[in-house]
């Protein structure tokens, strides 16, 4: 089976019981374990740690017997934390890298497998392809032989041995976000904030951070449950529905969401409406460079929206575009200490935190913002839309069964229309899948999932029913 575990824009994932098992779990740490013995010696450390699906804990456990079986020292976590929690425990600890239990924002039946480098980010594509050598070395044993080649030990002797000890990593990552964020004014605030934690990993962490003063903070979804019942734990549209009706029902001031492992964030204003990831993207770069008044480099994915780049031009700064994934953008981050990086789907990392996405860090920044500009959400809005214009945007995904993917593929390498919803094709970008940009300014994205069955389709245009109606005939193109 282990043949089966190949690794996507971020780690391994796999529908529990039946690729993601024990035994795979095993070979992953294996790898793991014989990938940080080479590149860093026998005395490397890595933090693992886990969210709130089903036997996640048991999983994470399962890595430490293996990592700790091979020497490496492990901080295993006491309790289920969002993957930026773990990252920043990478960080704080100097630890050679970390592990996450996690589909992040997969439905109920996944689980996944989340490697971090020493920097707390998503490892870079050449960690990734040495850790895949090593399963493929594991797979192409027989299985006695792979049986010997995986080291494990029991959890009560390798904490006996002191190998593996357990590990909060909390209390540094909440001292990190107050450096970072002004929480006592935000807990001056006078209204309510309502956070939808999706029965994810995020529960708790906003209401500890923000809540106890005149700021209000409810909490919906907050208890773990495995089955995500009702939703799919990721901080889009149709997924929010309770939170949307909830904040327009009650006044609120805003409406916060966080995916399975809280490292994506979705915002929903004063009214109920859902702020789309471009949106908010957008306007956490207008906070920074407008209200903040800092400056610095921006990292974005292709799949983003260019109204990041128009204000680039704005406050004159440079903006990278990049493949969708933070192990793309985390190294440019780094390379150019970058104020701000982001993707389309709601991950936003920060400078002077770790380079990689945090939904909590993100959600609090956006009711900063709310703060500092005594503005509502849409209010804001509509005067970042006086700086860049009107942007709308929409995703179409569509499921593919299993021999769909190489004919979509095919079709997509072949893809080179002359126009698109009659409107004349300026360029096409193989950066990330297949963008086919307009003369208009508009643009079509196709690109297929590193992690799930999936064909996605991206538009942006500069009105709404545009945007639907470049989605149809971008389908069309693709036959399906």
């Amino acid at each position: 089976m282990a043949g089966s575990i190949k690794f996507g824009t971020d780690g391994w994932r796999a529908i529990i019981a039946e690729d993601f098992t024990f035994d795979n779990v095993r070979v992953c740490a294996q790898a793991t374990a014989n990938y940080l013995i080479k590149s860093r010696g026998d005395n490397a450390r890595v933090v693992v740690g886990y969210d709130t699906r089903f036997a996640s804990e048991d999983f994470a456990a399962a890595v430490a017997e293996v990592l700790g079986a091979n020497g490496i020292y492990v901080y295993l976590s006491t309790s289920p934390v969002p993957t930026p929690v773990v990252s920043h425990a990478v960080v704080d600890l100097k630890a050679d890298g970390g592990v996450v239990i996690t589909a992040s924002h997969n439905p109920a039946q996944w689980n996944g497998y989340k490697y971090k480098g020493p920097d707390g980010s998503s490892a870079p594509m050449s960690v990734i392809a040495s850790i895949e050598d090593e399963i493929a070395a594991l797979s192409k044993s027989n299985t006695a032989d792979m049986g010997s080649q995986i080291h494990v030990r029991s959890l009560d002797d390798l904490l006996e041995q002191k190998l593996v000890e357990w590990h909060d990593p909390d209390v540094a990552y909440m001292a990190r976000i107050r450096r970072l964020v002004d929480i006592d004014a935000l807990r001056q605030m006078p209204g309510t904030v309502v956070v939808d934690s999706m029965f994810g990993a995020g529960a708790g962490y906003i209401d500890k951070l923000a809540g106890g003063g005149n700021l209000a903070v409810e909490e919906l979804n907050g208890e773990r449950n495995p089955a995500f019942p009702g939703i799919r734990p990721e901080p889009i549209g149709p997924n929010v529905e309770r939170l949307r009706t909830h904040v327009a029902n009650t006044g609120a001031l805003m409406g916060i969401a966080t995916d399975g492992d809280a490292d994506r964030v979705g915002i929903i204003d004063e009214h109920g409406n859902f702020l789309n990831q471009h949106q908010v993207f957008a306007l956490l770069c207008y906070y920074l460079l407008a209200i903040r008044g800092e400056r610095g480099d921006i990292i974005r994915s292709i799949t983003t929206t260019e109204m990041i780049s128009l204000l680039g031009e704005r406050y004159k700064v440079p903006v990278h575009v990049t493949q969708v994934g933070f192990k793309y953008i985390a190294p440019l981050m780094l390379e150019h200490n970058a104020l701000i990086g982001g993707e389309e789907s709601g991950g936003y990392a920060f400078r002077g935190h770790v380079p990689e996405r945090d939904g909590i860090l993100a959600g609090l920044y956006f009711l900063d913002m709310i703060r500092q500009a005594g503005k509502t959400p849409s209010m804001l809005l509509e005067e970042l839309y006086s700086v860049v214009g009107p942007h709308y945007y929409d995703r179409l995904d569509l499921e593919l069964e299993p021999g769909d993917r190489s004919r979509v593929e095919n079709a997509l390498q072949d893809l080179s229309p002359l126009t698109v919803g009659g409107t004349p094709v300026e360029r096409i970008d193989h950066t990330d899948g297949v963008m086919i940009v307009l003369t208009d300014g508009a643009w079509v994205l196709y690109r297929l999932s590193g992690t799930e069955p999936l064909v996605r389709i991206y538009v942006e245009g500069d009105d709404p029913q545009r945007v639907q109606e470049l989605l149809s005939s971008g389908r069309s193109l693709l036959g399906i």
